[in-house]
């Protein structure tokens, strides 16, 4: 190929990444009422992935959390609504351990549902009974919670639902999401409820970092909440908050995708298919390189506990995470998402670029792979090495030599990388390996 046709090539790369960021405006990612500091965007845009927790009386059920009981019998919401919170005793909840695990994770904040539709609260409330402080439980989960997930050095978020399907029931309201047609006395009354309830959980705990706001009635809740706390970062209801999956365009300011492990937010005992460790790595490498969070969701066990299977999933994404933190903590988008199964992120300035090779398989420990990189350019101080690896050694092989290689060439960089580190006894990681590329640059940029 000749040089010609390389530059326009690289061209052509950095033409694509800029027609994807500029297809969606900043303006067109904050939504309306947004007073975020600009400032606490970026910070958490550096902290890039947390730990959303979804968590309500009904668990005891492993039925969806709160939507059972639109449409439902009189009979159903009399004992959802009076019986249920009777049986609801989370005792082995350990905040601890669970701020504990997220951190090994590499998660840098917790979400948790301080009240979802169904209006069950975890805090001691004045507002309604329908709270954690009339079950078996009889304490402040919420600030067990909170303080907790600051003992663990975590920014601390919270999930309020302005809908309240409690109080349509005892207001002798239709249980209904959105279309809510009541009269304006009841309305009045539901927005100082609404208000209320922002105001304590805002007043009781100090200060909250994050609050997500999970629904379209977000106006009192976002007023009150900037009021009660000006400093204070809004997600939903404020910024983009996909859910359930990873956008297909890069772009570069805060946006959140909000990703269950399986196919619930809520626990679910039986009937629900759980993504692989494999899989969520994928996830956040996927959300980081696209310039997102990723907020992962976890539904504790009735009994409080995490269940057995999302604690071996965050183990298996803590391992990961110990060793290509660099790669995930304060980066950005780099000029392309990925080049095939290679995803990129960047540091700030871009100096730096982590390319993520995902669907490892089949490489075997002490074996060399090789990849041209498209996007990437050396300089003359250019380094690059293996997120986890000295790169001087490759135990029980002591004449392999396990240093990274790298040769620019017309059509591109060439690495040559060995996967020289331990990590499991059979000698096979599936999981992504990442290359650190130090003082590079964008292809074709003078």
């Amino acid at each position: 190929m000749n040089i010609i046709k390389r530059l326009l090539i690289n061209v052509l790369i950095i033409s694509c990444f800029c027609l994807t960021v500029n297809s969606q405006t900043v303006d067109e990612t904050h939504l309306a009422g947004n007073r975020n500091n600009p400032e606490k965007e970026e910070w958490l845009r550096d902290l890039g992935f947390g730990l959303f927790i979804h968590f309500s009386h009904d668990a005891q059920l492993g039925i969806v959390i709160s939507h059972s009981v639109v449409g439902a019998s009189d009979d159903y919401l009399d004992r959802y609504f009076n019986e249920l919170p009777g049986t609801f005793n989370p005792y082995k909840f350990n905040p601890d351990r669970i701020a504990g695990l997220a951190k090994l994770a590499g998660m840098k904040y917790i979400v948790f549902d301080a009240k979802h539709h169904n209006g069950f609260c975890f805090w001691d409330t004045e507002t309604t009974d329908f709270n954690i402080m009339n079950t078996p439980y009889k304490k402040d989960l919420l600030a067990e919670m909170i303080d907790g997930v600051r003992r663990a050095g975590l920014a601390v978020g919270l999930y309020y639902s302005p809908e309240d399907f409690w109080f349509l029931y005892e207001n002798d309201q239709m249980i209904r999401r959105r279309e809510v047609d009541i009269d304006e006395k009841t309305m009045q009354k539901y927005n100082r409820f609404i208000e209320r309830q922002t105001e304590e959980i805002l007043k009781k705990y100090g200060k909250i970092d994050i609050l997500f706001i999970d629904s379209p009635m977000k106006d009192v809740c976002m007023k009150t909440a900037y009021r009660t706390q000006p400093d204070i970062l809004i997600t939903r209801g404020a910024i983009t908050t996909p859910e359930q999956y990873v956008p297909g365009e890069t772009m570069d300011w805060l946006w959140e995708s909000n990703v269950t492990m399986g196919t619930q937010w809520n626990y679910k005992p039986t009937n629900d298919e759980l993504k692989s460790g494999s899989k969520l790595i994928e996830v956040l490498v996927e959300t980081r390189a696209k310039g997102g969070n990723l907020l992962l969701n976890i539904g504790p066990h009735p009994e409080g506990n995490i269940p057995y299977e999302y604690e071996i999933r965050l183990r298996e994404i803590a391992a990961w995470y110990f060793i290509n933190h660099e790669a995930i903590d304060s980066v950005r988008p780099w000029i392309v998402a990925n080049e095939d199964s290679i995803w990129f992120t960047a540091s700030r300035d871009r100096q730096t670029v982590y390319a993520i090779i995902a669907h490892n398989d089949n490489w075997k420990r002490c074996h060399r792979k090789e990849f041209v990189l498209k996007s990437v350019e050396a300089t003359e101080d250019t380094k690059i090495s293996v997120l986890g690896q000295s790169d001087l050694v490759c135990e029980y092989v002591p004449e392999t030599d396990p240093t990274s290689r790298f040769e620019q060439k017309e059509d591109g960089l060439h690495i040559s990388v060995m996967r020289a580190q331990r990590i499991y006894n059979n000698h096979r990681w599936p999981n992504p390996i990442v290359v650190k590329l130090e003082n590079i640059k964008a292809a074709g940029k003078q």
